[in-house]
């Protein structure tokens, strides 16, 4: 997916700027390398940018290509996102072999995911599933599920489309049943804040509705001081130039689940997401979260 997501960017610089030069930089991250161990107990999703960020420190690359749901709320002091590409489809996607939905699952079904997000929703509307820690990438997670470990797993739809694998979705999960992560399905380009050069051709990239609806999202888990893999969700859309978010903490155990919304002009994008995050920790988001940072 990675190596996807840099020759999309690649492709789409040369499509505006012909005689620029791109070069991918292919790098292993720790995310990648350490399969074993659900995320939230080896540093979360961050473990897959922080050697992208050394190289940008580093000089050693211009830009580098995120997933955006795999980002930070807190970015390094030199560092930015400069662009963020148009968003593809938002929405999770239900995998499975046998059956044809959420709903079909009988009780206790193995299902797969890495994501807190995902398994605290999914425990509050199922709770006789057996949720099960589900890593690797796309190939070795799909893998997984036809040897059987697993009666269906989730995984994020774009992923699965832009990797030409639309014929393994057996179901769409709309955002108003599971919300999705913040920034899901938005690619974001990082680079260095006193690169003007750079930063004036990524320029050309940036998809005005998905940085508006992205920057809301962000700002909620923000203002939340959300890390990279906890039950945080958040999901903003933009209609007649009116913004709306909703967003979610809910504790791993799915016993508890809060949520809030609000809605307001898009250029108030920033304030619309803090908004969202004052009223869920009025209702004790902050609790939920320090309990799950001090494990």
């Amino acid at each position: 997916m990675a190596i996807w997501q840099a020759e999309y960017v690649r492709q789409q610089l040369l499509a505006v700027h012909e005689n620029l030069q791109v070069t991918l930089v292919k790098m292993s991250t720790q995310g990648d390398r350490i399969l074993d161990t659900p995320l939230a107990k080896i540093g979360g999703k961050g473990l897959f940018i922080k050697e992208l960020e050394s190289a940008l420190l580093n000089d050693t690359a211009d830009i580098a290509v995120h997933s955006t749901k795999d980002m930070p709320a807190e970015l390094p002091e030199k560092l930015q996102i400069t662009a963020y590409c148009q968003r593809a489809d938002p929405r999770d996607a239900f995998v499975s072999n046998h059956y044809k939905s959420l709903q079909d699952l009988p009780a206790a079904a193995r299902i797969g995911t890495s994501s807190l997000r995902r398994t605290c929703q999914l425990r509050a509307q199922f709770p006789a599933l057996k949720i099960l820690d589900l890593r690797g990438n796309v190939n070795t997670r799909l893998r997984k599920l036809d040897e059987g470990q697993y009666d269906a797993i989730i995984l994020a739809a774009a992923g699965l489309i832009r990797l030409d694998m639309t014929d393994r979705i057996t179901d769409y999960i709309e955002t108003t049943y599971c919300l999705p992560a913040v920034g899901q399905g938005a690619i974001c380009i990082e680079s260095r804040l006193d690169d003007h050069e750079t930063n004036t051709l990524l320029g050309t990239l940036q998809h005005p509705e998905t940085e508006i609806t992205v920057t809301a999202e962000r700002a909620m888990n923000a203002r939340l001081q959300g890390g990279c893999q906890v039950p945080i969700a958040g999901f903003a859309t933009i209609e007649n130039n009116i913004l709306s978010l909703r967003g979610l903490v809910g504790d791993p155990a799915g016993k508890v689940i809060l949520q809030a919304e609000a809605t307001g002009a898009s250029e108030d994008s920033i304030s619309i997401g803090i908004q969202v995050a004052n009223k869920l920790l009025e209702q004790g988001a902050g609790k939920i979260l320090a309990e799950i940072y001090s494990q």
